[in-house]
């Protein structure tokens, strides 16, 4: 839209069908968004307006929500979804605080599909070979990129806790600060977007697939949970003496009644499950521990003060408005039901029967489509429309033979 319009406060308008567009391009059949497919207004957030600072010539986004015509929420919007959980923590006086922290790798540019990512050759260049996890100099060959990154960071307002390089080749982990639930999609969105923008002005590729490397880690997008009261800002997971709370075990209890529902919210695509079948501390689980990261929720060592819940199943293709408002109704859910989650585990441990998460998207999506749990927290016009899309993904999967199936099987009589 020009910016004349934009000012002018000209309507917007995007069609229904839109927001259950598969990521090959097509859409579900029209009875999952209406048959008339009919507009959307999309509404920018006052707050979520931001000058490109990586633009040659002067563009702002602005992150809208999707509401109807008539003026509430859609219930096909993500972000309308993820609004509509805050508001039921608000109506208890409670208030939700995440963090997100987001993995992602930097590649060469890859022209060919068929062929695997590599990582960029760097500044001394050689290309990284994978002994610089962790490294206080791992970043060099990146450099000039990384310094962009920082600086459109600042620009949009985007704060950092931390960068560091992962496990994985040429692989970098991001922890956003912890704040305002609805702030932090917005700023893992953002984010997301601007990372690949800067790193195609670099003649780089940023990749946020959950596993684009064959032997090496995934990329994951973990969740922060604490809840405080509205008013006094205390963490509701911790009591006056420093322990923990009947609506901290609550809130973990819902989570682990939500996990195996909720997989295909958490872990959207096909390529999800290399991340959690092959799992290098990705857990495909929904046990908790202390300080365990072979848990799908794990409670990070902290003071009483900042206690909170981890979850680990996210990866970092998840859509973070979708996962956050997931993970976050569950944990209500287990809040206002009272429910008492299974015993804590530590050090190595077998994955019970009733604690163990859909392993494939297929499975996933079964487990979805019969969740009535889902249903109540998102609505069936959401959880349906959902499935559709990603059934279309799935069958176009299928359509394909891959390397492995003709380099395999071809020979076998």
């Amino acid at each position: 839209m020009t910016a004349e319009g934009f000012l002018e406060g000209r309507r917007l308008q995007l069609a229904r069908g839109v927001l259950l567009q598969c990521i090959m391009g097509g859409y579900p059949a029209a009875k999952f968004y209406g048959s008339d497919d009919g507009d959307l207004a999309l509404v920018a957030d006052p707050g979520q307006i931001h000058p490109l600072p990586w633009s040659e010539e002067p563009r702002a986004f602005a992150i809208c929500d999707a509401d109807e015509l008539t003026g509430e929420s859609s219930n096909l919007s993500t972000r309308g979804q993820l609004k509509k959980v805050i508001a039921r923590y608000a109506a208890l006086g409670l208030a939700p605080v995440v963090a997100t922290e987001l993995e992602f790798f930097v590649f060469a540019p890859n022209t060919d599909p068929n062929q695997p990512f590599q990582p960029p050759v760097g500044l001394d260049g050689r290309r990284e070979d994978g002994h610089s996890a962790f490294s206080v100099s791992s970043n060099n060959g990146l450099r000039p990129f990384f310094s962009e990154v920082y600086k459109c960071m600042a620009a949009l307002g985007l704060p950092r806790d931390t960068f560091m390089h992962e496990m994985g080749v040429s692989q970098f982990e991001i922890n956003l600060l912890h704040g305002d639930p609805l702030l932090l999609a917005d700023q893992t969105f953002l984010f997301k977007h601007l990372l690949k923008e800067v790193a195609l002005k670099h003649g780089l590729t940023v990749v946020c697939m959950a596993k684009p490397l064959a032997h090496t880690p995934g990329s994951s997008m973990h969740i922060h949970q604490s809840i405080v009261e509205i008013g006094s800002g205390k963490n509701v997971f911790s009591d006056a003496d420093g322990q923990t709370t009947a609506m901290f075990r609550h809130f973990i209890g819902g989570q682990q009644a939500g996990m195996a529902d909720f997989t295909a919210l958490f872990a959207p695509n096909v390529n999800s499950y290399q991340r959690l079948c092959h799992p290098f501390a990705s857990p495909n689980n929904a046990c908790w521990s202390h300080d365990n990261r072979a848990a799908g929720l794990r409670i990070p060592a902290s003071s009483p003060v900042a206690r909170r819940v981890e979850n680990r199943l996210p990866g970092a293709d998840a859509n973070p408005y979708l996962a956050i408002a997931a993970s976050l109704a569950a944990g209500l859910y287990g809040i206002e039901h009272e429910l008492e989650p299974s015993e804590a585990i530590q050090g190595e441990f077998d994955v019970p029967d009733h604690l163990s998460l859909p392993c494939t998207l297929h499975a996933a999506l079964e487990r979805l489509k019969h969740s009535q749990l889902a249903k109540e927290l998102f609505g069936t016009e959401f959880i349906e429309g959902y499935i559709a899309s990603k059934t279309m993904e799935l069958t176009s999967f299928f359509d394909e033979i891959t390397p492995w199936e003709r380099r395999v099987l071809a020979a076998q009589a």
